[in-house]
């Protein structure tokens, strides 16, 4: 699959009917980037428990490496976008240097019109605001994939 296509800043809206098995679109590897450990597991175990293969990462080195490693099968980066050192932003502009077309989900307990204008010039972004339920999460992960 080629790192290629692009699209707008969205927020994912939980009555988005694009919601579908995880199989049925490819299931992506997603490399998981959240600093607190309890959120980055759960997260993590519910996307497994959905279908989604998961790398998973405290901050941005750890992302960066992990996604040297896996390059060509991460097709989506789910980033928190405060944490200690590099931000999710930044971390997600240095992976979409390698890769373009990278799908990004951000994730905030900050609102959504403060993430879409610090990422403006992010493509392929959309965000999901903290806190949210295990089905959110799913929904808006696969939203994102058929949305390519």
């Amino acid at each position: 699959m080629a790192c290629s296509d692009t699209w707008e800043l969205d927020t994912i809206a939980e009555s988005d009917s694009r919601l579908t098995d995880p199989e049925a679109v490819g299931c992506p590897t997603i490399l998981l980037v959240e600093d607190e450990d309890f959120v980055r597991e759960v997260t993590c175990e519910v996307l497994q428990s959905a279908g989604y293969r998961v790398l998973k990462a405290r901050n941005a080195v750890e992302a960066a490496v992990a996604f040297r490693g896996h390059r060509e099968q991460v097709r989506l980066l789910i980033t928190d976008v405060v944490m200690p050192g590099q931000n999710g932003r930044d971390l997600a502009r240095e992976l979409r240097s390698v890769c373009p077309g990278l799908k990004i989900l951000f994730v905030s307990g900050y609102p959504d019109n403060v993430i879409a204008r610090d990422a403006g010039e992010e493509r392929a972004s959309f965000y999901l605001p903290k806190p949210f339920s295990a089905q959110s999460l799913v929904h808006a992960v696969t939203a994102i994939w058929c949305n390519s």
